[in-house]
């Protein structure tokens, strides 16, 4: 169905656009401002839905009604509230189009930007304040924003703001506003926090529940792919290249993890760029306008950093690290598939935390793909068929390219030019990386072989010698294979099948590495995690050298165990004796 009749202004700014019809989320707005103008709503709508336009089209009887443009920018006619810095800056750029016929001034106030110029900015007139709740209450405290002209008053994500700690700073500005003024409150939950706000500061505020779920899963694919811990990197590369997509996020959970994907696919050739919380406004902005104008390709960033980002071209999200929950999950998910376009969300599921998976993705009620990762085979033959489709075979030669077209067909067979054509064009692709799947070894067992045994005597002479490590943490620190194994195996980026013998001692444990693994286990492990909790390279196959005295760090094992969280205490106390608990 077509939009209902708007003010004119904004009309023309939504033909501009292209919207020919409302989305779920602006209909029901519509239809609730139309029954009962300046009435106060209480919306539950997931992000990616087409809620920023919503209550810049709800709030537009009350700021521009009838005329024909806004009233000459002073004090603010309509204040929005956002969680983050990225969600503020990007509303702010979505009701400076649909006000822009209207002659609209749209100012962001967020932390991180120079409170003296919001402040000049604000002293000169704005018609429309988007902020963060701290930057905010700054300016109202300071004088430098005057709220009593205010006849409209939006909270964007609401639960995320109380997630956030914002419920004192929120509190403050609705008190400052004028209680005639308008307020409309948009949350993807009604927690009880929620349902307390718009007690106290909304009047007989209209309830509109959006089930958009449904749609944003319908324009997501989900995939899950299989892969082994220490390739994950490989397979992000090899969907990356397999996708091919104009702009693809690629979420990670830590700062560390960031900053090392970032290099590593930088240095593989893609065009690359990070959001993670150290960095500053600037950079941040920066970053995506990179995104935006195709300068990059890629972004790799934390949830935190991620929250709030609209990327028209973003069709691929990869979760490097699985997400901690499913809320998380349909978050980050949520940045592609977004107003009707058409996105892939691809999670990367180690064996070892397939369960885990699988019941995130049922909480999301989301069926996924499963499959193995894309190979090197597979984006070869697709790079052959993508450069047949590459504009420059659809263009045709100038005069110039005839004459040295000709110059080289004298000094070149057809099939040779051929050739150094296809290897010129590969030359500009990362190469594709040989990696495993790690389904095979469980459609092996079903098809009648033996299944894989890790302690299997002809794989571990296979695997060539082991080298036995010593790490700070013992049975003091309540340390024990259980909670070992999993440290080991994330921060080292191995499989457990290559960690043998494990011995834990008073104050350390002793654990050997097989094959050609212990190499890149020691750079991993000292590259990932805390650097309090440490190993270090002992010595050949065998049993482990005399048992030491201990870390020379006392103080770092102390704390190692708040630290990292693998390592945590178990149930049981330490061991009487000093013979050292092996395990396998």
């Amino acid at each position: 169905m077509p939009f209902p009749i708007l003010p004119a202004p904004i009309a023309r700014a939504l033909d501009e656009r292209g919207y020919a019809e409302p989305t779920p989320v602006q209909n029901a707005v519509l239809e609730a401002v139309a029954q009962a103008a300046g009435r106060d709503l209480l919306v539950s709508a997931q992000t990616g839905s087409g809620k920023t336009v919503a209550y810049g089209l709800a709030i537009a009887g009350d700021l521009v009604g009838e005329a024909e443009a806004l009233p000459p920018p002073g004090a603010p006619l309509a204040l929005v509230i956002a969680p983050t810095r990225e969600l503020a800056l990007q509303v702010q750029r979505e009701l400076s189009w649909l006000y822009g016929p209207a002659g609209g001034r749209v100012l962001a106030c967020v932390g991180g930007m120079d409170p003296r110029r919001e402040a000049r900015w604000l002293a000169d007139g704005v018609h429309i304040v988007v902020g963060t709740p701290g930057r905010l209450r700054d300016h109202l405290e300071r004088g430098n924003l005057f709220p009593e002209a205010l006849r409209a008053v939006v909270l964007d994500e609401a639960d995320e703001m109380l997630d956030l700690g914002f419920r004192e700073d929120i509190e403050f500005i609705l008190s400052a506003t004028p209680p005639e003024r308008s307020t409309l409150l948009f949350s993807a939950t009604l927690p009880k926090g929620i349902e307390a706000l718009a007690e106290r500061y909304q009047r007989d505020a209209l309830r509109l529940a959006i089930k958009s779920e449904v749609r944003g899963h319908a324009d997501i694919a989900y995939r899950a792919i299989r892969v082994v811990p220490r390739e994950i990197e490989h397979v992000v590369l090899n969907v990356l290249r397999e996708a091919d997509a104009p702009t693809a996020i690629v979420f990670c959970n830590t700062r560390n993890a960031v900053r090392h994907l970032q290099a590593s696919l930088t240095e593989r050739g893609f065009s690359v760029v990070a959001l993670s919380g150290e960095l500053g406004q600037g950079e941040r902005n920066a970053a995506l306008q990179a995104l935006r104008d195709g300068r990059a390709r890629v972004c790799v960033a934390t949830d935190v950093a991620a929250r709030g980002i609209d990327l028209p071209t973003l069709s691929l999200v990869i979760h490097a690290d699985l997400p901690h929950d499913a809320e998380v999950m349909q978050h980050r998910s949520g940045r592609t598939g977004r107003a009707g376009r058409k996105g892939v969300s691809v999670l990367l599921v180690p064996n070892a935390r397939r369960r885990r998976a699988e019941q995130m993705l049922a909480i999301a009620k989301v069926s996924p793909e499963w499959m193995g990762p894309p190979s090197a085979d597979e984006i070869r033959r697709l790079d052959g068929e993508r450069m047949l489709s590459d504009p420059l075979f659809s263009e045709p030669p100038g005069e110039e390219d005839q004459a040295l077209a000709e110059t080289l067909l004298a000094e070149r067979t057809p099939a040779e030019l051929a050739a150094l054509l296809a290897r010129v064009y590969r030359t500009r692709l990362p190469a594709p990386e040989d990696v495993t799947d790690p389904g095979e070894r469980q459609g092996r067992a079903a098809a009648g072989h033996a299944p894989y045994d890790p302690m299997d005597a002809e794989r571990i002479a296979a695997m060539g010698p082991a080298v036995w490590f010593r790490l700070n943490l013992g049975r003091r620190d309540n340390a024990d294979p259980r909670r070992l194994l999993p440290l080991l195996t994330r921060r080292g980026g191995i499989d457990r099948a290559v960690i043998g013998a494990i011995r834990i001692f008073e104050r350390e444990t002793k654990f050997e590495i097989r094959g050609g693994a212990a190499q890149s286990f020691a750079a991993a492990f000292a590259r990932n995690g805390s650097p309090e909790i440490q190993v270090e390279a002992l010595g050949s196959e065998g049993a482990p050298p005399p048992r030491s005295a201990g870390p020379k760090s006392p103080r770092s094992t102390k704390h190692a165990r708040h630290i990292e969280k693998g390592a945590r205490p178990g149930q049981g106390g330490p061991r009487k004796g000093g013979k050292p608990a092996d395990a396998r």
